[in-house]
C-alpha cells in the first residue's frame, strides 16, 4: 500500500509544503451543533443545528536530517524554513488547502493554531502541533439588471468578477461600504465612490447602511 502524503498548499498552488514525517494520526472533529433543551412538562428534546465546519488536528516534527526509517522523502527544507512558511501562511490570514493522498481529505482550511519547539535529545528537530479548520467562502447576494430591465438575484460562493461590477447591490447583514467595494469593485478603498453614488439612500453617516438597501455600484 502506498504511503500517505500530507500536503499544505496555497490556494493558487504557487507555494506548497509536504510534511517530511507523517503524523501518527490526524483527528477530525465534525458536528451538527446539537443543543439539548429542557422544556417544562415536556422533558428534554434535541434541536439539530446547522452543520459546523470540520476541525483537523495533527502532530509531527520537522527533522534536521533525513532518516529512511521515518522520513517520507529526501531533500526537504530546513526545519525552521518549514516553520517560517507555515507562520507566513498563518499571518497572511488566507486559507490554504490540506490534501492527504489516499483519503477524501482535500479541502481549504485556515490555520488556527501552530505550536512548535525543539526537544532535548533531538537537536535540530522541530516538533509541532497544528490545528486547522475547514474554510468556506462567505455567501452573499447581489442584484443585477438584465438587458430587459428585469432584476436578477445572484447567489454564489464566489466573489463577482471585479472587472465587470454589477449595476446594483442589495445590502445584507454584516456589510460595510468597504466590504461591498471589495466584493463588487475589487478594491475596498473605493467605498467612497459607492457612498457618493448613494448618499441620498444612505444618509449623512456612511457607516449606517441597512440590510435590504439597494445601492448603485459605480462602474
Amino acid at each position: 500500500m502506498a504511503s500517505l502524503q500530507f500536503w499544505l498548499k496555497t490556494m493558487d498552488e504557487k507555494e506548497w509544503l509536504r510534511l517530511p514525517v507523517n503524523p501518527e494520526q490526524i483527528s477530525v472533529k465534525s458536528s451538527h451543533g446539537y443543543d439539548d433543551v429542557q422544556v417544562t412538562e415536556l422533558g428534554e428534546y434535541t434541536v439539530i443545528g446547522e452543520a459546523v465546519l470540520k476541525e483537523y488536528s495533527l502532530s509531527s516534527f520537522f527533522p534536521r536530517d533525513y532518516h529512511p526509517g521515518y522520513c517520507e522523502y529526501e531533500d526537504f527544507p530546513e526545519p525552521w524554513e518549514m516553520v517560517d512558511k507555515i507562520e507566513q501562511w498563518k499571518e497572511a490570514k488566507k486559507p490554504v488547502r490540506l490534501t492527504i493522498t489516499g483519503t477524501p481529505i482535500e479541502t481549504p482550511v485556515t490555520i488556527r493554531s501552530f505550536q512548535y519547539s525543539e526537544r532535548a535529545g533531538s537537536p535540530g528537530d522541530v516538533y509541532f502541533d497544528l490545528e486547522l479548520k475547514e474554510y468556506k467562502e462567505v455567501i452573499f447576494r447581489q442584484v443585477e439588471t438584465s438587458g430587459s430591465g428585469k432584476m436578477m438575484v445572484i447567489t454564489g460562493e464566489h466573489r463577482p468578477d471585479a472587472k465587470v461590477p454589477p449595476a446594483f447591490y442589495i445590502v445584507v447583514r454584516g456589510d460595510t461600504l468597504w466590504k461591498i467595494a471589495q466584493r463588487t469593485l475589487g478594491n475596498g478603498d473605493r467605498w467612497k465612490e459607492i457612498y457618493a453614488a448613494n448618499e441620498k439612500t444612505i444618509g449623512k453617516n456612511p457607516n449606517r447602511i441597512v440590510p435590504g438597501q439597494k445601492l448603485v455600484i459605480p462602474s
